[in-house]
């Protein structure tokens, strides 16, 4: 598989997470017709979200020794039951209402759930995806307020040298033939996944959407682009962020491609301000640490910097920053940086530890910087929850 996966180098990440996806579903039903040849027996509906908030997960396949579940709000895997027909099940805890993503593990093969068609498109790892309603919207749900529009465009990168997309979310009421401009918001998605993320399952759309109902949030475009500056290492078989001068080649190329190509592509199509008071960025993971690296590093173009749970950045933070000081720092309008207190992402430091070592450098360095820590792990709920906080902050007055 890794021999396959390194022959796309210059296969469109789009096409590449619906082949996985695909290649998942395959050999999810491969695997249990090769499990057990009687027929499968009829499944309750799963996951069955109880009145309570618990939630059933069913899965079927006789001929696994073991099968575990794997899901947000859980450090390790969750060894499941079979029953004398070759089913696994397991009731997890009453859940807060929030999005949340899955995954079987029969045997060390992760494996689609055949009968949930909600599928994160990851590039590497795509997971199931269930909802627990609460008794409100959630900031995320599609509420009856005007809606903005998310668009699709495709360009071919000349630092990267690869066919690649953005998204770009325009607000409710925007006009390209009026004269009003608008700030915009550069939003990052992190590693394995692609330019889709914020959409597919941040919602981001649908929480600006809410936000500006609500008058929480200024009218904003947001542009989500793809952040690979090195495609290698995340399609070909490598160690990925851990790989020191490949993840430099990722962080610096993916900053050239946003600076020269897609600012200026966006500024050219949408009626968006090229003012640098009116330009934030902001990312979770992969997407945080490019956020700070393109942020702090061009401090003359982005005014607002978010970081939600960024990971991949060099303990020696002074390498990253050769350049960032005080006087140069006092001009940001908001540095941001998030992480949950339960993050014990890969890697040799845990990420919220690295997070705190990056807050007090600023702070030693007399940099102004905003430091939220909430509850949770390195998961979609933390970061939805991050946006929702810091996207009122933005473009606001002094």
């Amino acid at each position: 598989m890794r021999r396959l996966a390194s022959s796309f180098s210059s296969f469109h990440p789009r096409w590449l997470g619906i082949f996985l996806l695909g290649l998942g579903v395959a050999l999810s039903g491969n695997a249990q017709q090769i499990a057990g040849s009687r027929k499968p027996p009829q499944l309750p509906s799963t996951p069955s979200i109880h009145s309570d908030h618990s939630v059933t997960f069913y899965f079927y396949d006789p001929g696994a020794n073991q099968v575990e579940l794997s899901m947000d709000g859980y450090a390790g895997g969750l060894p499941m039951t079979k029953d004398d027909r070759g089913v696994w099940s397991i009731t997890v805890p009453a859940m807060q209402p929030d999005l949340y993503d899955y995954i079987f593990v029969a045997d060390g093969v992760h494996t689609l759930d055949p009968s949930n068609p909600t599928v994160n498109p990851n590039l590497r790892s795509p997971s199931n995806v269930f909802e627990i309603p609460g008794a409100q919207p959630e900031p995320w749900d599609v509420q009856d307020v005007p809606h903005g529009i998310v668009h699709h465009h495709f360009y071919k990168s000349a630092i990267i040298g690869d066919q690649r997309d953005f998204f770009v979310y325009t607000p409710p009421a925007y006009n390209p033939r009026s004269g009003k401009k608008y700030p915009v918001l550069y939003l990052l998605h992190g590693y394995t996944d692609d330019a889709r993320g914020w959409t597919a399952l941040g919602r981001a759309n649908v929480i600006l959407d809410n936000l500006i109902a609500q008058g929480k949030a200024k009218p904003m475009v947001v542009v989500m682009t793809l952040g690979y500056g090195a495609p290698e290492i995340v399609l070909g078989p490598h160690p990925g962020l851990n790989h020191a001068a490949l993840r430099k080649k990722n962080y610096d190329r993916f900053t050239q491609a946003l600076l020269t190509e897609v600012i200026p592509q966006v500024q050219s199509m949408y009626r968006v301000s090229t003012k640098r008071q009116d330009r934030a960025i902001a990312g979770l993971s992969m997407g945080g640490a490019e956020s700070l690296l393109t942020g702090l590093n061009h401090i003359d173009t982005f005014a607002w910097i978010g970081s939600f749970s960024a990971g991949g950045l060099d303990p020696n933070f002074a390498q990253d920053f050769p350049s960032l000081n005080a006087k140069n720092a006092a001009s940001l309008r908001l540095l941001w940086i998030a992480c949950g207190t339960n993050d014990r992402y890969v890697g040799k430091t845990p990420l919220i530890t690295l997070n705190r070592d990056l807050v007090a450098w600023l702070h030693s360095k007399d940099i102004p910087v905003t430091a939220v820590e909430t509850p949770g792990m390195h998961e979609w709920p933390v970061w939805r929850n991050n946006l929702i906080h810091f996207a009122p902050l933005l473009f606001q007055p002094k």
